[in-house]
């Protein structure tokens, strides 16, 4: 029996992968290798050899779905942002370079005294602007156009520029040797006669008035719309005035941190 064995392939073969069949192992399938093996006679014989199948992997084939579709978006997405970031930070980095270099230029050495005088002085002037005046001379050069009637009732002189004539008067003349009454005559009145009249008449007056002057203007601030909007901007500037400067003075010397 042992030189039959090794004479035998196929008994050496069983000795080697144990008394379980390879074929065993593999899926079963309705027609496959395995349900061939199945229906082969069982024997002792030597002539009838199971033949044994190599072990076949299996892979899984996964389906097709929109999964690489996702892996294409998601890495065009990082670089989008990768650059954004990038171009972010440069931008920065040269507003930083921009700002110290006009730092230095104005050679800005005391930053820390920087807050209260900026803010000491912004407030200082808020209160000079709402005490302010102002102050001019406007001069005014224009026509006014006149226009009404003149009422004239009263008694006033006249002077004569001329010799005036007149005809059919009634003259009364009394002298020692002649009497004349009511005759009528022609009497010429000299140049130069001053004769008293009575005026009752209504003179219409059009005309224009040219006017030449100089106004004086002094209108206080704290007197107009423009005190409540100053006043304001003390108060929005006060609050940062006062993280600097605590005991901060006004132009009244009242203290401005209350």
């Amino acid at each position: 029996m042992a030189d039959d064995s090794k004479n035998d392939p196929g008994a050496r073969m069983r000795n080697m992968l144990g008394s379980s069949s390879p074929a065993a192992k593999l899926p079963k399938k309705e027609g496959g290798a395995d349900s061939s093996l199945s229906k082969l006679p069982q024997g002792s014989g030597k002539n009838i050899t199971p033949v044994s199948a190599p072990k076949a992997e299996v892979t899984s084939t996964p389906p097709a779905s929109s999964s690489p579709k996702k892996n294409n978006i998601g890495p065009i997405f990082w670089t989008i942002a990768s650059v954004i970031s990038l171009t972010v930070n440069i931008v920065l980095l040269l507003i930083l370079v921009f700002v110290f270099s006009s730092l230095q230029k104005a050679k800005l050495t005391n930053i820390p005294a920087l807050g209260p005088n900026l803010l000491g002085g912004l407030y200082t002037n808020f209160e000079k602007m709402d005490s302010a005046h102002i102050s001019t001379n406007i001069p005014v050069e224009t026509t006014i156009p006149v226009k009404f009637d003149l009422q004239l009732n009263q008694q006033t002189n006249v002077i004569l520029s001329e010799d005036v004539t007149i005809t059919n008067a009634l003259v009364t003349v009394n002298t020692g040797g002649l009497n004349i009454t009511r005759a009528a005559a022609i009497v010429v009145l000299p140049q130069g006669t001053n004769l008293p009249i009575f005026l009752n008449l209504t003179v219409p007056v059009d005309t224009t008035v040219p006017v030449i002057l100089n106004v004086a203007v002094d209108i206080p601030l704290e007197q107009t719309q423009l005190h409540e909007p100053f006043v304001g901007l003390r108060e929005v500037v006060a609050p940062l005035y006062c993280l600097f400067k605590s005991d901060a003075v006004g132009m009244n010397g009242q203290p401005v941190c209350k």
